[in-house]
C-alpha cells in the first residue's frame, strides 16, 4: 500500500473509474490519503462520481508517470466511511479543497479501497501486483 499511496503522490492527477448503469464513467481525480491504515479519496456529495460508487463501489484507479513510463491500475471496492474524522484527515491533506469542502458540511465524502490490487507496469519490466 505504501508503494501505491507513493506513485500516486508523485503522479497527483490519476484517473477514477466507475459505472453508471452498464456505461463506464472516468474523470481525474487527485484526492489519496492515508487513514488508519487504509487509502482514502474525496468527492462531493452532489457529484454523479459519489452516486456512481453508492450504486456500484467497484472502482479502478489509474495513474502514469512520465519520468518513469510506469502505470498503476488499481482495482478495489470503494466504501463510503461517514466519520467526521476521516472527512477531516483526508481534508488536511489538501488544504487546496478547504474552501470547497469542510468535514461538517454535509458535501464532503471520503471513501476508502477495500480488497485493492494494484498492478505496476511498464513497456521494460513484468507487472508487479501489490494487494491491500
Amino acid at each position: 500500500m505504501d508503494e501505491v499511496l507513493k506513485f500516486l503522490k508523485e503522479n497527483p492527477t490519476y484517473f477514477l473509474a466507475t459505472a453508471e448503469g452498464d456505461q463506464p464513467r472516468v474523470r481525474p481525480f487527485g484526492t489519496i490519503a492515508r487513514f488508519e491504515g487504509k487509502l482514502y479519496i474525496q468527492t462531493g456529495h452532489g457529484k454523479p462520481v459519489y452516486h456512481q460508487m453508492i450504486a456500484n463501489p467497484k472502482i479502478e484507479i489509474c495513474a502514469f508517470s512520465p519520468a518513469s513510463g510506469t502505470w498503476l491500475r488499481v482495482t478495489a471496492t470503494a466504501v463510503r466511511d461517514d466519520r467526521r474524522e476521516a472527512r477531516a484527515a483526508v481534508l488536511a491533506e489538501y488544504p487546496s479543497l478547504q474552501d470547497r469542502y469542510s468535514p461538517d458540511d454535509g458535501n464532503c465524502e471520503v471513501f476508502y479501497l477495500k480488497d485493492a490490487a494494484a498492478v505496476f507496469s511498464s513497456f521494460t519490466a513484468e507487472p508487479k501486483t501489490v494487494t491491500f
